[in-house]
């Protein structure tokens, strides 16, 4: 059941998990209504919304991309640490987190990757509020409609981040032959 709850956003619309997202955070939402009233803070439409919508868009790859790391990992490395004495928390920072490195690494690329182009869930539960939650990519659908000069600016500049990232990382993907 968690793990369908944490993929459903590769499946669903980005637009309708800003909605979901605002019916549960939101001042009347289920949790949002209970945060508002001990506390007065209202969270959709703050930067705090940007980076959970985001994150709730994202986060399945990272989670897909360690999941797989985990499960080809050799499970025999951690059970020789545990006969040599060493301790749960020892065996995870000495032993599994380094073989999983790379998928977590991975995993991160593509989480940030998809969240850098992400609209829907932002401008629904966040809005576009230039210096506040504007991200580029509403920035660029906004530009679009008055100054498509500088929306193609701003895409290009979108454009060469990512590719740059992606080429900064190639050597960690692909071997050398």
């Amino acid at each position: 059941m968690l793990r369908a709850l944490v993929t459903v956003p590769l499946v669903l619309p980005p637009v309708v998990g800003g909605v979901a997202l605002l019916s549960a955070l939101g001042r009347a939402g289920f949790v949002g209504k209970r945060v508002y009233d001990a506390t007065g803070y209202s969270l959709p439409f703050t930067t705090t919304a940007v980076v959970i919508a985001e994150a709730f868009v994202a986060m399945p790859f990272l989670v897909i991309a360690v999941e797989g790391a985990l499960r080809g990992s050799d499970v025999r490395y951690a059970e020789a640490a545990a006969t040599l004495g060493a301790s749960r928390w020892t065996i995870f920072r000495t032993v599994t987190l380094p073989l999983v490195a790379p998928g977590v690494m991975a995993g991160a690329v593509l989480c940030w990757a998809r969240a850098l182009g992400e609209f829907g869930a932002t401008i629904t539960f966040a809005g576009s509020f230039p210096g506040r939650t504007q991200t580029m990519p509403l920035a660029v659908y906004q530009a679009l409609e008055t100054d498509p000069p500088a929306a193609i600016v701003l895409s290009m500049v979108l454009l060469a981040v990512s590719v740059a990232v992606l080429a900064l990382l190639r050597e960690r993907w692909v071997a050398p032959s």
